[in-house]
């Protein structure tokens, strides 16, 4: 926990027309329609050091990927990809981006060698009919990603690709979005989308660090209305969120850890369950709850 506390304070310290599916069907030729959808996942990701730690949380991504059926590509939506414009990586192998500071060595030597898939992201990009999306060659995978999918898929046989936020765009914006990539579910591809559904690094409780599952009371509430919210599929309040009174606000101080659960409320089908994980506070004024979407 040492490591989350000085990856929070240097986080801190820097705070300052339509188309058709004929594209996307080529890259999924091969692939046979699902009888179910693939599941959706919000993940809450929390520290870098969940990447290398067996704790709790990483365990249970492990034992996600073993409940859903292996997909045939994973695309993630990463609250640290924070863009002007709506980006996605369109490169053979995406480099593991460590953006972070004052962790230990042993998370800097990390590197997930997965194979990105630049015909699917072009493809993706065709799917997106109300964005221009730039193929971007420059980014990678960054630590939203790679720190949850190396436990999942640990072997990196498994192309994955991110898809960045477009910070110029309301919330709305981002839940319609989502709603295009819905065809990609039928073809056995995995979208995640990962950030953290109260997240507010300027309130950590420093001397809660180490104590399990403490949360403030506006903490724990707005996470409980926040899967009440989802549970009932209420999606309106949840893009409203800005709505959802004080503690709202404190839980949600900026939206880049909070857009991605945005994307997969807008790829839930009418038919898919929902259920929660790792639903746990961490250090006062975060929370690790996730979501699983699934038919």
């Amino acid at each position: 926990m040492m490591y989350r506390k000085h990856f929070i304070k240097t986080i801190i310290a820097g705070v300052a027309g339509m188309t058709t599916l004929s594209a996307f069907n080529r890259f999924t030729s091969g692939l046979k329609e699902q009888e179910q959808l693939m599941p959706v996942l919000f993940i809450g990701h929390g520290s870098p050091m969940n990447g290398i730690e067996d704790n709790e949380f990483s365990a249970r991504w492990r034992a996600m990927a073993k409940d859903i059926p292996t997909p045939s590509a994973v695309l993630v939506v990463s609250a640290h990809w924070f863009t002007n414009g709506t980006k996605i990586t369109a490169m053979d192998f995406p480099a593991t981006i460590h953006d972070f500071g004052g962790f230990p060595q042993p998370l800097f030597d990390v590197q997930y060698n997965a194979p990105g898939s630049p015909e699917l992201a072009k493809e993706t990009a065709e799917l997106l009919h109300s964005a221009h999306v730039e193929l971007n060659h420059d980014w990678g995978l960054d630590h939203g990603a790679w720190t949850v999918i190396r436990h999942m898929y640990p072997e990196a046989n498994i192309p994955v690709l991110q898809l960045s936020i477009d910070y110029t765009k309301a919330p709305q914006y981002h839940y319609e979005l989502a709603r295009e990539l819905y065809a990609l579910r039928k073809k056995g591809v995995l979208i995640i989308g990962s950030g953290n559904m109260v997240h507010n690094l300027r309130m950590i409780a420093w001397d809660k660090l180490e104590t399990p599952g403490f949360g403030y009371d506006w903490a724990l509430q707005m996470n409980d209305t926040f899967k009440n919210l989802i549970t009932a599929g209420d999606h309106q309040q949840l893009i409203k969120y800005e709505t959802l009174g004080t503690a709202a606000k404190l839980a949600i101080p900026t939206p880049e850890h909070y857009l991605p659960l945005l994307y997969t409320l807008g790829l839930k089908g009418s038919k898919d369950s929902v259920s929660f994980f790792n639903d746990k506070a961490v250090a006062g004024s975060l929370t690790m709850t996730s979501v699983k979407f699934a038919n």
